[in-house]
């Protein structure tokens, strides 16, 4: 109508962040430069990808950027941006978590994409791997902003989900009740009940035990394998974790529990030392009221970046990607680094820890207990049958440990065609790597 002001739309601020676009970019280029040195080592060792099947593994599959307005509690209207990414769906149903961050872009998912194919491949279930993710501060909306935000994303990613062809999951910014909305709306739209679409659900609603300790809880039982090979005592080992999220409040509960002293752990507020080891009980309950770990009175305060360069037996960076890089990586004392986070190590920086000899357990090894209980949700929502938390802990261990040695394994294989020692984030690319492209030869190309 005529005299009628028509406001422009607000978008999400990280739209076009040049630095959330510069980190996007790090990790896609990160991801990349793993998988190509991992191609030329398998190529050293006799068995080289053709060059067609290497353009086919680097590159993703489909992707889709979905642009939608979410109406405010205020009664305003905002515009957010979302991704929604297949790298590959050679071995199955593409596999990932949704994301929710102010700093999410297209290059970041693209490249979390590709790390859930290798990592999907090195425990060697039938996946692919996925990722998506939409530009927003989750602390920032209220609950039902929150709820509207997620069911459009849903609905705008709908037409690539599917129990047997695209499996959300959560992934930092999300949790149990945004998959739950994202169950229902997919559900809503075909008319009947389908929990096999998301994993990491609710117990209520298909959910499986064991799901939100797993990725904290798998780092740890790969940690604990790893202080096996390097002769250090569980009981006398020492750990920092960057990030006590999902992810690293797990994995410090679960060092506690089986003895570790964690020394330190930050969030993204800060951080908190004590050289003689954490309450980690008392500092889950002191970060469930103040939702953060600042401020703990049993510790003295510590910065990210100092937490990063302690004297630990095992580093476990478990917050976002980039966090080491060849700036601190000489700085980085810790025997063993275990990576709880996608990508927290550039290419630059593994170069320079691997010279210093530190036991690098990469991250489509260390963290890849949550997707193996998302596989074992799926399984048992797709045939309405559920296990015991005891089942889940115990077959995630199995295929944990196996992966694990099948790693040193292949790192000893290589070695002898130019493969540096300790290079295990190599080992599992090419180990992973090889398994999507014998599994493409064997398919064909169709048509």
């Amino acid at each position: 109508m005529e005299g009628d002001r028509i406001e422009a739309p607000i978008y999400s601020p990280s739209y076009s962040s040049p630095e959330a676009i510069r980190k996007g970019l790090q990790a896609w280029q990160a991801a990349l430069a793993q998988f190509d040195k991992a191609a030329h080592i398998l190529e050293a060792s006799g068995h080289p990808l053709k060059r067609g099947l290497i353009e086919f593994l680097r590159r993703p599959k489909r992707e889709l950027i979905v642009n939608f307005p979410v109406q405010m509690d205020d009664g305003s209207i905002r515009m957010f941006t979302g991704y929604r990414v297949h790298h590959n769906a050679v071995r199955g149903p593409t596999k990932g978590g949704i994301r929710y961050h102010p700093d999410v872009t297209l290059e970041e998912v693209r490249a979390l994409a590709m790390w859930m194919t290798w990592k999907c491949a090195l425990v060697n279930i039938p996946y692919g791997g996925a990722k998506g993710g939409v530009a927003v501060d989750p602390n920032a909306l209220s609950p039902r902003e929150l709820e509207r935000l997620t069911r459009r994303y849903a609905t705008e990613i709908s037409l690539l989900m599917h129990p047997g062809g695209d499996v959300p999951a959560p992934d930092v910014g999300t949790n149990p009740q945004i998959m739950a909305w994202i169950m229902d709306t997919y559900s809503m739209h075909t008319g009947f009940t389908q929990p096999a679409v998301v994993t990491g659900k609710p117990l209520e609603v298909g959910g499986t035990m064991g799901r939100v300790e797993a990725t904290g809880r798998g780092v740890m039982m790969v940690v604990a394998e790893a202080l096996k090979v390097n002769r250090i005592p569980i009981e006398q080992a020492t750990l920092a974790i960057q990030g006590f999220g999902n992810v690293g409040s797990y994995a410090a509960l679960t060092a506690h529990q089986m003895g570790a002293k964690v020394v330190a752990v930050s969030d993204v507020h800060g951080g908190v030392y004590h050289p003689k080891g954490l309450n980690i009980p008392q500092l889950v309950e002191h970060v469930r009221r103040h939702r953060t770990v600042v401020g703990f009175p049993e510790g003295e305060p510590i910065s990210n970046a100092e937490l990063l360069t302690l004297k630990v037996d095992v580093l476990i960076p478990a917050a976002l990607e980039n966090q080491i890089t060849a700036e601190n990586a000489p700085s980085i004392q810790a025997r063993i680094l275990a990576e709880g986070a996608n990508g927290p190590t550039t290419p630059e920086a593994d170069e320079i820890l691997i010279e210093k000899g530190v036991f690098i357990v990469p991250d489509i090894l260390c963290n890849a207990g949550g997707v193996i209980a998302s596989y074992f949700e799926w399984v048992q929502d797709l045939q309405s049958f559920f296990w015991t938390e005891e089942e889940i802990n115990s077959r995630m261990e199995r295929i944990l440990k196996r992966a694990f040695y099948e790693v040193l394994a292949k790192e000893e294989e290589l070695r002898p065609y130019g493969l540096k020692r300790g290079d295990y984030r190599t080992a599992a690319q090419a180990l992973a790597i090889w398994r999507v492209a014998q599994a493409t030869l064997i398919r064909g190309i169709y048509p």
